[in-house]
């Protein structure tokens, strides 16, 4: 299935997706030393993002999210692409300076944790598994 979105950092990559039906933030929610999502409470806590395609609707909390971003990428920890119903400000500079690969405007529903999914300029392809 093709599933149409914007870019807001470019890149090729493909990777299971891990998805979350709520907002995350960074900063004080993924370990950025893990990838682990340790925000309690949160529909992914205790799921590693490193290397996955991380899907949620919006970040939220803290500028210094985007900080974060950029350390769990020098601690190749970082999941391989993201993609947002609507981008964050935070989270979308935090993609840029760390190099991660992130679209928005998707209708996240579509897709589902467990899904392969793959970027290429722009265009997401997801595949059930």
């Amino acid at each position: 299935m093709s599933v149409p979105a914007r870019i807001v950092k470019d890149g090729w990559v493909e990777g299971e997706a891990l998805v979350s039906p709520e907002p995350l933030g960074f900063l004080g929610g993924v370990d950025p030393d893990t990838g682990v999502v340790i925000e309690a409470g949160h529909s992914l806590e205790g799921q590693c993002v490193t290397g996955r395609v991380l899907v949620f609707p919006t970040g939220k909390g803290s500028t210094v999210g985007s900080y974060t971003l950029y350390r769990l990428a020098r601690n190749k920890a970082a999941p391989a692409a993201i993609i947002n119903a609507e981008a964050d400000p935070v989270v979308a500079v935090g993609a840029i300076i760390a190099e991660i690969p992130m679209l928005d405007q998707v209708d996240v529903t579509l897709i589902h944790t467990g899904d392969w999914v793959r970027i290429r300029d722009g265009e997401i392809q997801v595949r059930r598994t």
